[in-house]
């Protein structure tokens, strides 16, 4: 294995794993057990620098996707979903979930200006990024098959899934309308 290959592998499997982070973290701080104990907006900061290391390790692998000979992606096939011959549909879900999360990461420094109710919507649609990069990442990846890499695949779906469901649960039942 070559060092461009080796860094494609690692930056995409490091950004995977930072963006599946950022996302984990931003469920658990905005959370209503969490936001109990503990303040959110301290903690944000933490949120934030977790999705600029996916943004950044996702740049990285992109770039020297595009200089390495493997494959030999042109830039049109890099930037345009759909447009690649090698794997088109993993490929293109790369590439929306690269695009998804310039969006979810650039929302941090206009949230002022777009309000907290659109940076909020923005930010559900982090759940879209992880599901594009999850699927790019097994059907592109060519580290699916390594029972580590599939662990984590499967281990951080079902921490987002989860804590995913308990928060669209309510914290607390209402008890029925009388009748009559």
């Amino acid at each position: 294995m070559n060092l461009e290959w080796a860094i494609i592998r690692g930056s995409g499997i490091a950004a995977f794993a930072l963006l599946s982070a950022s996302v984990i973290w931003g469920l658990l701080v905005s959370s209503k057990p969490v936001a109990r104990f503990v303040k959110a907006k301290p903690l944000t900061w933490f949120h934030e620098s977790l999705g600029i290391g996916a943004l950044l390790a996702t740049l990285i692998h992109v770039f020297v996707v595009s200089i390495h000979g493997f494959v030999d992606f042109s830039w049109t096939e890099i930037l345009l979903p759909g447009a690649s011959d090698w794997r088109r549909l993993p490929v293109a879900f790369g590439t929306l979930a690269m695009y998804g999360l310039v969006v979810v990461v650039g929302s941090f420094y206009v949230r002022k200006w777009i309000g907290q109710r659109s940076w909020r919507l923005i930010h559900f649609g982090s759940l879209g990024v992880f599901l594009a990069s999850l699927l790019h990442g097994i059907q592109a990846g060519t580290d699916t098959s390594n029972p580590i890499v599939l662990g984590m695949y499967a281990g951080v779906t079902i921490a987002i899934f989860g804590l995913v469901a308990h928060r669209l649960t309510p914290t607390e039942i209402e008890p029925p309308e009388p009748v009559g």
